[in-house]
C-alpha cells in the first residue's frame, strides 16, 4: 500500500505530481492577483467617458499584448520546467511569472471596460496605425494570419519542447530574446498614446524590465558560444 511518505522523493522535495500542483496553483494565485490589481485601479471620473473606447490604444494594447505575453509565458514555463542550467531556469521563472501578473492586470482592466480579452478581429496592432508600424516585422504568416513582431511559430514551440541540454538553452534564449525585441514597439508606443495614467505606467515598466532581459539574454548567448537569431 502507497504511503504519503513514500509520494514525496528522498530529498525531500516533493513528488512530480505534488509540484505540477504547487505550480499550477501558484500560477493561479498570481493571475487571480494580477487581475484583482486591474479591477481594482480607480477610474478618474465616473463618467462613461473615462472608459476607453473598443479600438482604443488602451483597449488594443491590452489584447494585444496579453496574447504576446501569453507566448512568452508558454516558452519560459518550458525552459523553467526541462533546462538543467541554473541561469536560465531563474530567468525563465522570473519573466514567466512577470508577464503573468501583467496579463492579470490587462485582462482585469479588459473586463471592467466590458471588452473582450482577446483581439477578435484578427487584426493585430492596428490600434498603432498611425506609427507606421502596423504588423511591423510580422514576416512568417501563420494559418494565412500574420504574426506580431517577435512571435514564435507553431513549428518553433515544437521544436524548444523537443531540445535538451544547452541546445535547449540557447534556443530558448533566441526565442525569447526575439519575442521582446518584437514586443519592445507595442509597450512603447502605448507608453505615450495610451490614455489611461496605469496603462502608460504599466507598458513603460515592461520597457524597463525587458530591456534588462534583453541585454541578460544577449549576455547568456554570448557565454555559451551563441548568437540572436537573424
Amino acid at each position: 500500500m502507497t504511503t504519503s511518505a513514500e509520494e514525496t522523493e528522498v530529498s525531500g522535495r516533493p513528488s512530480g505530481v505534488a509540484r505540477a500542483l504547487v505550480v499550477g496553483a501558484a500560477v493561479l494565485a498570481v493571475l487571480l492577483l494580477g487581475a484583482a490589481v486591474g479591477l481594482l485601479v480607480k477610474l478618474p471620473g465616473s463618467s462613461s467617458a473615462a472608459v476607453p473606447a473598443s479600438g482604443s490604444v488602451d483597449v488594443g494594447f491590452c489584447q494585444d499584448m496579453a496574447q504576446h505575453h501569453l507566448q512568452g509565458i508558454q516558452m519560459a514555463n518550458i525552459a523553467r520546467d526541462h533546462s538543467t542550467d541554473p541561469e536560465v531556469r531563474q530567468l525563465a521563472f522570473d519573466i514567466a511569472s512577470t508577464q503573468l501578473e501583467q496579463v492579470g492586470r490587462m485582462k482585469g482592466w479588459l473586463m471592467m471596460w466590458n471588452e473582450h480579452e482577446q483581439n477578435v478581429s484578427g487584426v493585430y496592432m492596428a490600434w498603432m496605425n498611425d506609427a507606421g508600424v502596423h504588423n511591423h516585422g510580422a514576416t512568417t504568416p501563420e494559418a494565412g494570419k500574420p504574426l506580431m513582431p517577435g512571435m514564435a511559430v507553431t513549428d518553433e514551440l515544437a521544436k524548444l519542447r523537443t531540445l535538451t541540454g544547452r541546445e535547449l538553452d540557447v534556443y530558448f534564449l533566441q526565442l525569447m530574446l526575439r519575442h521582446h525585441v518584437g514586443g519592445a514597439p507595442m509597450a512603447e508606443y502605448a507608453a505615450t498614446h495610451a490614455g489611461q495614467p496605469f496603462v502608460r505606467t504599466l507598458a513603460d515598466n515592461m520597457l524597463k524590465s525587458q530591456s534588462s532581459e534583453v541585454e541578460l539574454m544577449k549576455d547568456y548567448l554570448a557565454k555559451r558560444g551563441a548568437a540572436p537569431l537573424p
